[in-house]
This record gives C-alpha cells, structure tokens and sequence, in this order.
C-alpha cells in the first residue's frame, strides 16, 4: 500500500513533466485538436495506473479482513498484580490453606471474619475469647455444651435468637486448628504492596478482534490518502486542460472544487473503490453476524428474585458450593432449592419483599424459576467437577469475575474455539493424582514442557461430542 501510494506520486510527477511539454507554447506546431487527443489519452493512462493501484489497495484490505475474522479473540494473559504482604505470620498452629477451604465451605455462610455479625457472631479474636479445648467442643457439638448449662453458651444462644449452630463432629484438631488459623492470618494487618519498577499491570483485554479494528483503520486511512493523492492529480489534469479551455479561465477556488467533486462523483475509478469498500464492510458484518449466531456473551436476564452475587459472594465470601451444591461433585452446578435461601434467611432481613417471595414459594410448595444464565447446546458434553475438582479451575474462569456481578451474566463466550483454546493453553494438574503417573512420566520422556490438556485428548471430537 506504501508502494501504491509511491508509485502514484511517481506517476504524477512524471506525467506533470509530459504535460507541461504538451501545452508548452514551443509545440505550437502541434494543432489544439492533436494536442486534445494526447491529452485525454494520458488522462485515461493515468486513470488505469491509479484504478490499479487503488484494487491493489482494496485486495490488501479484503485479504487482512478475510484472514483477522475470527470466532473468538484469544486474550492476553493477565498480569499479576504484585501480592500485599502480610504483617507477621499467623500465631496458631494449623494449616491456613485447610482452613481457609472448610471456612467457605462450613462457616462462611453464617459467620465473618471480622467483628460483623452475620447469622451468629463475627470470629476475629475468637481464641482469646475463648481457649481451644472449649472451642473444640462447641464445633463437635453445641448443643451438648448449651445442655450442660455453660454460661457463656447459654448467653450466646440466647443473645443470636436461640439459632441453631451446625454441629461438626467429624472435625478434628486439623480441620480446626485449621480454620482457626485461618481467621487469624485474615484479621492480620496488611501492608500495602510497594510498585515494583518496571512491573505494569495490563487492564482490558486485547486479541485477534482489536488487532483487527487497529490493522481496518489504519488501511482506511492509506485509502484516504490515496484519495487525496487522486485529488492531486484529478486538479493537475484540470489546470492544465484549463489553460487552453477559455471557459475554464476565471473560476473561483469554490467553483473549481466543485467542479473537481463533481469530476470525482462520475469517475469510474472512485466509483468501483466506494461500491468495493461497502461490500468488504457489508461483507465483515455478514461473517460477524453469523459467527454470533449461537453466542450469549453479556446475556444478563432479570431473575424472579434479586439476588446479588456481589453481595453473597464478594462481600460475605459464601463459597459457590453451598448453594450450588453439585459444582465439585456432580456433571451439573445446580440450582440451589428455596431451603438452602431459609438456612440463613429465617433470622435474616425476613421482612423483606425479595425475602418473602422465597417465603411465598415455600408456603406453595413451588420452586423458584431461575432464569438460567449459562446453557451450552445439547451436543456439547460438559462436567462440572471434572473441571473444578479434577482440573482444579477456578469458577471465574469460566464465568467471569461473579464476586463483583450485582446481577449474573455470560461474562465469556463459551464457544467451541473459546474451550479448544483453553485446552490448549491448561496446564494438566497431575499433583497427587495416581491416575496422570503414567501419562506424565510418557509425557516427560518426549516433552520437556509441561503437559497441557490438548496432550491427553482435550482436542479430540469425541471427548465433548458424543
């Protein structure tokens, strides 16, 4: 395109120099006639040499069009911000990762980390409230402690409006140890993370389709100024023919452009160029159109109720298994029933109109009808635990930042592309799973990099189609 724009501004240099020598009074030999053929006959030249210049342009146009459409942009990968770092470590003796996992998953619902309150007490400073032996008990089994008549249990009962806490008799030392590690290493202050120098945190996402959009406008602008180069050459030709034209000779700069505009409106070459650049955009919204057809991508429905999974999740830290309770065991999340909503929402906000509506279901005996956000068709095969038990995904990978979504919606695509492409880039997650030994060591013997999920099938039709 560069070139195009090069040889044009050769060809205009070099046929200023012909008709200059043309219409110079020294052919005057020359009848005007004679010299009005030769001039209309370079004129048709110049147009050839532009008009091929110009599909040569629209070729390179079409050929990067047709080449940049794609199903999905493939993202960046995401820079890691840099971590704060804690303060000093946690006092108790017990696994924080342990911990932090049962807390989601047994405790969160119900109890924060910090001094608020819940459905029952917050647990910041909870071990100098109370000593460990103690604590162990009441987790085994509340209701024996309050039965017995412990003051301080019998007080805490009564103050939370006589709620029953959820025995865990399974937990031992570790698991508790465990939790309550956890919740010291949380309420630990925080120092803030100092910015490292040359560390940039990259914001957005960017891919195929941006690249697309920058490399469209950029050949749009190349065609623009090959324009303008016509332009140049179209008035060239003009003043030139006006010096023998005596009906020409005295036109104003507003006359003559619209006479050049005119010029510009009948000539063939510019005419081709319009009626090719509308089919190449009407071309790129077809191919966009369709490739969309299927795709759900920011479908955000209104539910019956409003639940705000900024709340539940982002705020209270409620772990996506307890209300969907299949989505590290089962094929299917789930959707949760209207006893898991009463769990919490028997003591609280009761008296609110989204409250009561779960009310209304139950005193009915009808479910709620949830809205269903994500659906992949019929002829795809999908299991959830696979992917966040097995391959140990996390949800966000798949559903997008849910901590933050006041209201849910299909944050990814959820293509065929959009899962090879995953496939392709996932590291399997071989630790402790006696079922990759084998497959990991075969791997090692050919590949030095790490294996990924195409490695083992994760491209094959029959893995999701069958």
């Amino acid at each position: 395109m560069i070139n195009c724009l090069f040889r044009i501004s050769i060809n205009k240099i070099g046929l200023q120099k012909k008709l200059y020598n043309l219409f110079d009074s020294k052919h005057s030999s020359i009848s005007f006639a004679d010299r009005k053929k030769a001039f209309n006959c370079t004129h048709k030249i110049m147009y050839l040499k532009i008009q091929k210049s110009l599909f040569r342009t629209l070729f390179a146009v079409f050929f990067v069009t047709a080449t940049a459409v794609a199903q999905d942009a493939v993202p960046a990968a995401d820079a890691a911000p840099v971590a704060a770092t804690a303060a000093a470590p946690a006092a108790t003796e017990g696994d924080a990762v342990l911990g932090e996992k049962l807390y989601k998953n047994n405790c969160a619902q119900c109890h924060a980390l910090d001094n608020a309150v819940v459905v029952g007490p917050g647990l910041k400073g909870i071990q100098e409230r109370r000593d460990y032996p103690w604590l162990r008990k009441w987790i085994n089994n509340p209701n024996a402690v309050i039965a017995s008549g412990d003051d301080y249990a019998v007080k805490l009962y009564e103050k939370y409006n006589k709620a029953q806490m959820t025995a865990f008799p399974s937990f031992g030392d570790a698991e508790i140890k465990g939790i309550l590690a956890y919740i010291d290493a949380a309420n630990v202050p925080v120092v803030a993370a100092v910015p490292v120098a040359g560390v940039a945190v990259a914001s957005g996402e960017t891919g195929g389709g941006q690249f697309f959009n920058v490399v469209l406008i950029a050949l749009l602008g190349i065609m623009a100024l090959v324009l303008v180069a016509l332009l140049a050459i179209i008035q060239l030709l003009t003043k030139l023919a006006g010096a023998e034209t005596p009906e020409t000779t005295g036109m104003s700069i507003s006359e003559r452009f619209k006479e050049n505009l005119r010029g510009l409106v009948v000539n063939k070459t510019i005419r081709s160029a319009v009626i090719w650049m509308f089919i190449l955009l009407a071309t790129k919204a077809s191919l966009d159109g369709l490739y969309g057809i299927g795709v759900h991508q920011g479908y955000a429905p209104e539910q019956p109720i409003a639940f705000s999974h900024k709340l539940h999740v982002g705020e209270y830290e409620i772990n996506c298994a307890y209300c969907h309770t299949g989505v590290y065991k089962g094929k299917q999340a789930g959707i949760p029933s209207a006893n898991i909503c009463m769990n919490c929402h028997n003591m609280i906000k009761r008296e609110s109109p989204e409250i009561q509506k779960i009310y209304t279901a139950l005193e009915n005996d009808q479910p709620i009808e949830w809205i269903r956000v994500h659906n992949l068709p019929d002829l795809a095969y999908f299991n959830h635990a696979q992917h966040t038990n097995v391959g140990g995904l996390d949800c966000t990978n798949c559903h997008g930042e849910i901590p933050t979504m006041e209201v849910v919606q299909q944050a990814k695509s959820l293509t065929m592309g959009w899962c090879i492409d995953c496939h392709r880039q996932t590291n399997v997650n071989g630790k402790d799973n006696a079922y990759y030994d084998q497959l990991m060591e075969a791997h090692y013997k050919t590949s030095e990099g790490p294996m990924k999920v195409e490695d083992i099938g994760g491209l094959e039709c029959a893995r999701c189609h069958y």
